[in-house]
């Protein structure tokens, strides 16, 4: 199979694959069944898992990844992220209030998407911006699952989600960009599209009562 068959494959999987989550009913955000974290490797096991079962978080490394393959970004834009939402954690964990947050997350996701499907010419400068404020948001979303954990679980519950994200996120972005292509292919735009979905649902989940 040519490098190009292999691409429209992988993207439209991936694309099939963020629609499939899109209808899924919405996972509780803990890889602990809610239980606080106490050990290492019960915080390290959280970390690595919190950005997947959380299908909102999830569609926006994907995201990301597709953004930075299909427009030929700078790598270093979803380490933005994975710093931002490590900083977004610490927020948290102190005790300092971001209002809103989980609908911010939920608009971030659309917004990523939209902007995304519709192939839109936005600078480096603007996707870093999106990326850094979206992490913000996100790494407080996810600190809800470690408040009050202790000092160890905390440190390896951190290391679990910079692994995570950056291993989706540029793993993601090289697939995208193995194959030299139109500006952005139109694999790329329904999975932006399937993002947007995903940021759909979360949103109304997050406004609309039950």
């Amino acid at each position: 199979m040519s490098r190009s068959k292999t691409f429209h494959a992988v993207s439209a999987s991936v694309a099939a694959a963020l629609a499939v989550l899109a209808s899924a009913p919405a996972q509780a955000h803990h890889m602990m069944g809610g239980e606080m974290p106490s050990t290492f490797a019960q915080g390290l096991l959280s970390g690595l898992g919190h950005p997947v079962i959380g299908l909102d978080h999830l569609a926006f490394i994907v995201g990301i990844g597709v953004v930075v393959g299909a427009f030929g970004l700078n790598l270093a834009l979803p380490a933005l992220f994975v710093a931002a939402s490590a900083i977004g954690v610490a927020i948290h964990v102190a005790g300092v209030s971001l209002p809103a947050s989980e609908l911010v997350v939920a608009a971030s996701v659309v917004l990523l998407g939209v902007l995304l499907a519709r192939a839109a010419k936005v600078s480096p400068a603007a996707w870093a911006a999106l990326f850094a404020v979206a992490g913000l948001f996100h790494g407080y979303a996810y600190g809800e699952s470690i408040f009050g954990a202790e000092q160890t679980p905390l440190v390896a519950y951190l290391v679990g989600l910079v692994i995570i994200q950056s291993v989706i996120a540029v793993g993601v972005a090289l697939a995208t960009r193995s194959v030299k292509e139109a500006p952005v292919s139109l694999n790329a735009r329904l999975a932006g599209a399937a993002v947007a979905g995903i940021g759909i649902a979360a949103l109304a989940g997050q406004i609309i009562p039950g």
